[in-house]
């Protein structure tokens, strides 16, 4: 893949426990830095307008799949690239952030899958070949923090 021109994925270690970062309650709930941003305004492509929207749904999914996660999932209006919807973003403090389209409205757990591995990472990057299929194929872009940004003037 094209991504592991700028990074080597068999470096990303994972704790190995897939229960890290999730306490299993709400309350007392350690936050992982990672943020789950799903557009709520997404349709499917070519779709009818219809209320509620998917990406509404997604967002809703993704909440429910999140709780005792650690995880934060905020709704955006419009993430602007709508042939690919529906549309969600994961961010981590100081870390490239990733954009994935053509997402479903059952993608909840991948989401949230995603977000654990890269919640778990040790070199800020989501290891490609642990993410699950959904966020696989629907890589948009990956997108760098203004800290892992090069000083190219040098």
């Amino acid at each position: 893949m094209a991504e592991s021109r700028f990074h080597d994925e068999t470096t990303d270690t994972a704790s190995g426990d897939p229960a890290a970062g999730d306490s299993g309650a709400t309350a007392g709930v350690v936050p992982t830095g990672v943020t789950i941003i799903v557009c709520n305004t997404c349709r499917f492509r070519d779709g009818p307008a219809e209320e509620p929207r998917p990406g509404s749904r997604l967002v809703r999914e993704t909440r429910a799949a999140a709780v005792g996660s650690g995880i934060e999932v905020r709704p955006a209006s419009c993430l602007g690239h709508c042939r690919r919807g529906i549309s969600a973003a994961v961010l981590r403090d100081g870390c490239w952030s990733y954009l994935f389209g053509e997402l479903d409205t059952d993608s909840a757990q991948d989401l949230v899958a995603g977000a654990r591995l890269f919640a778990s990472s040790h070199d800020g990057f989501m290891p490609f070949r642990e993410r699950p299929a959904a966020l696989k194929r629907g890589l948009i872009a990956r997108i760098p923090s203004l800290a892992n940004l090069e000083d190219l003037t040098r």
